[in-house]
This record gives structure tokens, sequence and C-alpha cells, in this order.
């Protein structure tokens, strides 16, 4: 294929584009295979470049067409408005009916390519950046190396080794012991998709551990599956009562698998801790940016719409049950096993969330770079069809739901309420958020590790965790106020701690002026700090978030 076909106007001059807390830009725009680029000579040169796969929707003033006689303009004028996945909104201004309908249609074409090997990744090449560069990050063996050094009640098993039991999970898994690949096999049977239970985490301190799976399938004939039984039993010791975290509705427990006869896992306790999932949590999503972009909205309609979307009433179901699970880890000293329906959405959320909160490690960079490889790539999250539409689409409701996007938010609210116990900044989860839904890399394309094999993803492609490890962007994301912390931190879930996430759905809407001298005061201050001595440390300096370059938008 090629993509000349698919652009009808290449080049269009004299557009003015409009965007948020910006003044109004006119130049030459250039449509290209990947990008719209709008560059403009007016005192300075200036570039300015829109990736068309961040491109959610498009909407084309045709009716409003009219002729401007006072104007340089000898013709008509249109104007595009482009609702970008990251929330921004741009206004093109095109001289012409037809340059602008050409261009409206060039883009959707663009955007009608379904092929994951024809998006930007493939073609991406930075000069300072090799395609095998960080895809080795944190592998399966790797985590069964730190997690051998400690315990040896679990092996490195390879029965997934060709996909055959399950496409979502990836080559090597870490099990039990005493349960042998023809147990897993046969297990694998009894769970949704051949999601079986696997380790995630050990917690060194009480030596209990994570497990996580999709839900079982029992059937409305009470179905029972002995080696299912037998893997669970083999993951606790003996004596040991575990927790069974079921993230599933009541309606999805009858209409999917079935629920499980307590009896059969007598050592296992049950707790249902229902999440939103799919469209629900979509819809919601859409419904929180409406409020956001409604001008005419009063401080009581904006507090009723906040509340009607049920964002925050999401984001406090998520770290109210991650946090129960860690309380099940560490203060109940007992093992836990997450299960949902797929065990590919909120199992995630839960399991990624509880670690962040138990573990000091997945509060530094690389360390959270690894839970993410973990928790959510290798284990199998369906980013492509997750992330193919944000909040403005006008296509058909599909797979889309901010699953990702919520997880992220349940971080950015610990690392809110814990501005020190994080080696990053709140803006690198922002960053995590673009890159999810449009990136230059390769790291979250495909659905699952089978699919990314077979696309060729670490030949073809840079890895993002490359390109955020280089020194020039791994700078921008550090916390200055950094002090590690062994310990475990709770967060608080009341009403009145949890706040909107201004640095991504006001981002577009609120000056980030004030935010670049608080930060810049913040970095000038620790530079001054004794190396001996905490006595400098700007404890009464309070920041939400480091814009990502001089001038960009985002929130104070």
């Amino acid at each position: 294929m090629e993509f000349a076909e698919l652009i009808k106007t290449w080049r269009v001059d004299g557009v003015i584009l409009r965007r948020p807390l910006a003044g109004p830009v006119k130049g030459t725009l250039c449509v290209s295979s990947h990008h719209l680029l709008l560059s403009s000579r007016a005192g300075h040169t200036e570039e300015l470049w829109l990736l068309i796969r961040n491109i959610d929707a498009i909407d084309k003033s045709v009716e409003n067409l009219c002729r401007y006689p006072n104007t340089e303009f000898t013709g008509s004028i249109g104007t595009i408005t482009i609702k970008c996945k990251d929330f921004c909104i741009w206004h093109l201004e095109i001289p012409g009916m037809d340059e602008c309908l050409n261009i409206a249609s060039s883009i959707e074409a663009l955007l009608s390519l379904e092929s994951i090997a024809h998006t930007y990744p493939f073609f991406y090449r930075p000069k300072l950046l090799r395609l095998q560069e960080g895809w080795d990050l944190c592998s399966p063996e790797d985590h069964y190396t730190q997690l051998s050094a400690h315990t040896d009640r679990w092996r490195l098993s390879y029965v997934n080794k060709d996909f055959s039991v399950c496409t979502s999970y990836p080559i090597a898994l870490i099990v039990p012991r005493t349960s042998d690949d023809a147990v897993l096999r046969i297990a694998a049977t009894f769970r949704h998709g051949g999601r079986f239970p696997v380790l995630c985490y050990w917690h060194q301190r009480t030596r209990m551990v994570i497990l996580r799976s999709s839900q079982p399938l029992t059937g409305v004939n009470g179905r029972r599956c002995v080696e299912d039984e037998g893997v669970l039993a083999a993951a606790l010791r003996p004596g040991e009562v575990g927790f069974i975290i079921d993230t599933r509705s009541l309606q999805a427990r009858v209409r999917g698998g079935g629920m499980e006869n307590k009896a059969h896992d007598l050592n296992w306790r049950k707790l249902h801790r229902p999440m939103e999932r799919g469209r629900g949590l979509q819809e919601s999503l859409v419904k929180l940016l409406d409020a956001c972009n409604d001008p005419s909205t009063s401080v009581d309609r904006w507090l009723s719409k906040l509340e009607a979307c049920r964002w925050l009433e999401h984001v406090k179901t998520l770290l109210t049950t991650a946090c129960l699970v860690a309380q099940c880890v560490d203060r109940e000293e007992g093992s836990v096993l997450v299960q949902g329906s797929e065990g590919r959405d909120a199992t995630l959320q839960v399991t990624s969330l509880a670690q962040v909160i138990l573990d000091p490690d997945c509060r530094t960079v690389l360390g959270f770079q690894s839970l993410l490889e973990r928790e959510w790539l290798q284990a199998g999250h369906p980013f492509s069809a997750r992330c193919a539409a944000s909040a403005y689409s006008h296509a058909r409701p599909g797979a889309e739901s901010p699953v990702f996007l919520l997880f992220l938010d349940g971080c950015w609210q610990i690392c809110r309420q814990f501005p020190r116990c994080f080696q990053f900044q709140p803006h690198f989860l922002v960053t995590l958020f673009q890159h999810a839904y449009a990136s230059c890399c390769g790291t979250f394309l495909g659905n699952d590790p089978a699919q990314r094999l077979m696309l060729k993803v670490k030949e073809r492609t840079i890895s993002l965790w490359a390109k955020l490890n280089s020194p020039s962007e791994r700078e921008q994301y550090l916390n200055p106020l950094y002090e590690p912390n062994s310990l475990a931190i709770w967060p608080s879930v009341a009403p009145q701690s949890l706040q909107l996430w201004h640095g991504v759905f006001l981002r577009w809407k609120q000056s980030a002026e004030h935010q670049e001298e608080a930060w810049e005061q913040v970095q000038h201050l620790m530079r001054r700090k004794p190396p001996a001595t905490n006595s400098a440390t700007p404890a009464a300096v309070e920041v939400d978030e480091k814009p990502a370059a001089p001038g960009a938008p985002v929130s104070v």
C-alpha cells in the first residue's frame, strides 16, 4: 500500500491554527503519511507537529463556509476541528472549500488504516536510539532470578512456549514448584482465555504472594476442576489461608464463568469487589471530558457533572481494592489471588497498584517501567484495542476503555499524597498516558505478547523505555524531592483526599506558567542542598507537575 494514494492534498498555504492557551499561528500545512505539520515563518521559524494516530475525531464546518471579501483570501474558508486522544483540540482555518475537504478526507483515510504494521513506530528511526535497545528491561527470567534468591517454592514454566495454552500470557511463567506442566494445561482449560493463576509479586517481609488469573469457568452446573484447585493449594504454605479478590460484578459472575463452590477451596477466603470496566468506564471518560470542555458551566453545575460522570468514584474503587490486596499481604500476612472476567483489565489495575503501595522499587523510574512491563505488557493487556479511541471518537463503541488511564490516575493520587516517595514526577505518568494512545515507539503496540511476536515489534520498532531512559529524557522526569522509603505507603481514599487529575483532564484549560516557575525554584533549592543534611529540603514547596517543555500547558 502507498500512503500517497490516500493523501488528496499534500500542502496548503495560509492556514491558521488556533489551539488552547496559545495565540493563533499562520503558516503552511503539510500532510505526510504519519504527521500533520504546520510551518510558520512569521518573525521566526516555528514548526508544529501532530501525530496522525493521536487524532481521535475530526469535524468539518462545511455548512458554515462563506466568503470573506475584506480579507486576503479570495475564496471560501473552511474549518477543521481536530480532537486528539490526549484531549487537546486544534482548529484549522483552511482557505478554499476543496482544500479543506481534501485535507479532512486525507486525515480520515490515514486514520482508517487497520494494519498495525503501517503505523508510525515501524518507520520511526531516531539517530541516538537503536532498535534492540531497551527491550530486555524486565524479562520473566529476570523476575524469577530475583525471586529464587529468596524462596524455592516457585519455578519458571515454559508450558506456554508456543502460546498454545494462552496467547495473552508470556512464554515463561512463574508457578508453584509442585504444579507440573500437565496440571497447568488442564487448569488453563478451566479459566477464561487459558489464564490460570500465576505469580506476579512476592512480598519480602511477609513472604506472601499476589497471583492473578481470569474467571473460573464453573458454569451454571458448578463445574469443578481438581487441577485448578491443586494449583491454588500449591500456592499456599501449610496452614496458610489465602484471599481471592473477585473484581467481577454479580451479573458478570452469574452470566460469565459462574461462581465457585466455596467448599472446594477451603483455604481460600473469597471477597467480591466489583469494578467497572469496558463500555461503562469509557462512557464515564466521555462525560468527564464533556464537563471539562463546557465553558458555560457554573461551579455548582460543574460539581454536579463531575459527580455524575463517576470517574472519581472509579478511582476510589480502584484505590480501595488495591489497598485491600496490599493489606491482606502486608497486615494479614496472607497470599492473594486477584481474578476478573478476562483477567486483562481490572485485575491488572489492582495487582499493579497494590505493588506500588507495597514495593518501594516500583516507585522508581526503572522499577515502575519494569512493573508496566510485567503487569501490563507481558500480562496481556490489549493496548491496541483499549486505546484505539479516546473520549471524542465518532466510531461505534467497540473494545475501547480507559483502563490504563484509570490505573495511572490511581498512581497520580498516591504520588500527590506522598510526593517524596516517588523518584519520578507526576508528569512521567502523563507521558505514559500519551504514549499508550499514540506513540512513536512500539512498546504499547498490539494486544498480547503473541501478536507482538508476530509483528516483530522488538526487531522493527524503538522501545519506549530506551527513549525515556536516555539522559536528556530521563532528567526531566526525576523528582528533586525524592527520598527513598522502604515501607508500604497507605493512601487515603476519603472523598476530600481524591482530586481530579488536572495534568491530564484540564491540561489544555489552565496555564502552566506558575507551575514551571515552581519546579525551577524546587530544583534550584535542591541543587543548593548540603549533601550531608536534610535541613535545606524545601518541605514547604508544593507542586503538582512539571510541564513537558517550556510553555507547554500543564495544570498548576
